[in-house]
């Protein structure tokens, strides 16, 4: 079956992960017609990037005798530009990557953009150039100026969006022919989703790790067990849920792994950050989107709100603040520091002794 982390049905999910995101290959291949400068604009970072690197990879395919040559427009100027695209001695073509083309000069944006306008009267024997724009206004004219002159722009798509980071993990896994539980396509999005190289090398690696077809959260938190932001939710769930003495055995064995208590400590008060947003937009103090946390996470913590107050998760984060202060001081105790806090949240905020 296949997996469907938004909600929606697999063909509109497939549809929205091809015309919003699409795959890393396809962008590269939209380069069909082999333009003599492509300038890639904006996105993901990450995205931008590899992008990039596969529009070189496919230029220098068309030219297995042509050496890659790489440029910084933040530190070059024309002459270096000039020299890059001119034949050697080694071969008739270069292929050349410009990065940071925001940064360009006047002098060398104009010869970028002549270069364009000779180019196109013999494509196949100019070198190819593929410039990466960060994207934003800056450098935007130069952008207008190589596109009226024959260049092609490629826009590559964000991943601001739960949703979007969701459709990214579920595209790389489908790009092995592969699957994956959406609830653990969820969980590598809640820990990685700020960092797309690390949440795409995560993809890789479970698909290499693993035959499981789908992988799920339980494979996926087993791969992750070293990572102390996934420990530490595994922890602020069980103390949640009540479940105060495992939650402790777990710390302890983190901890014993190596696992610094502050991150930890970290974790931990993240989950209760995200409980406070929840209560906030359940009470009506804030709206979802003023929350600005993933939709099924908001989801998640209004369910656990069941027996929490204000005064009690108020509680709770002094005594985590009183905790980060524990491992930061030579006299403190981290460990006790912990497990106070963990009976804390599992009794809801409320004191016992």
């Amino acid at each position: 079956m296949t997996v469907q982390p938004t909600g929606k049905t697999a063909a509109s999910r497939r549809r929205s992960l091809s015309s919003d995101m699409g795959t890393l290959e396809t962008m590269a291949d939209k380069a069909s017609t082999n333009p003599v400068i492509t300038i890639v604009t904006g996105g993901d970072p990450y995205l931008n990037d590899q992008t990039t690197r596969d529009l070189c990879g496919k230029a220098l395919r068309r030219h297995p005798d042509a050496e890659l040559v790489e440029l910084d427009a933040s530190t070059c100027d024309r002459y270096a530009f000039d020299e890059a695209v001119s034949p050697s001695l080694l071969s008739e073509c270069a292929v050349v990557r410009i990065d940071n083309l925001q940064n360009a000069d006047d002098k060398l944006g104009e010869a970028i953009v002549n270069y364009c306008r000779q180019a196109k009267t013999h494509p196949n024997d100019a070198s190819p150039v593929i410039c990466r724009h960060e994207g934003g206004m800056k450098g935007k004219r130069l952008i207008d100026q190589l596109v009226k002159a024959g260049a092609r722009q490629q826009p590559v798509p964000d991943l601001k969006k739960a949703e979007a980071k969701l459709n990214f993990v579920v595209g790389r896994f489908e790009q092995q022919h592969r699957r994956i539980d959406p609830m653990a396509a969820q969980q590598l999005v809640a820990v990685l989703g700020e960092r797309t190289g690390e949440l795409a090398a995560m993809c890789d690696q479970l698909c290499f790790d693993f035959d499981d077809n789908p992988i799920g959260l339980e494979r996926v938190n087993q791969y992750l067990t070293s990572n102390p932001q996934v420990t530490g939710f595994a922890v602020a769930d069980k103390a949640i849920e009540g479940r105060a003495a495992q939650a402790i055995i777990d710390m302890r064995s983190a901890v014993e792994q190596g696992t610094d208590p502050i991150a930890l400590i970290g974790a931990l008060a993240m989950k209760l950050r995200t409980l406070a947003k929840a209560s906030a937009v359940r009470s009506g103090t804030i709206t979802a989107a003023q929350a600005k946390t993933n939709p099924w996470v908001l989801k998640n913590a209004t369910r656990q709100l069941s027996g929490w107050t204000s005064d009690g998760l108020a509680r709770c984060i002094r005594q985590l603040a009183w905790a980060d202060e524990q491992s930061k001081t030579n006299g403190g105790d981290p460990i006790y520091a912990l497990e106070t806090c963990i009976e804390l949240i599992s009794h809801k905020g409320r004191q016992t002794r």
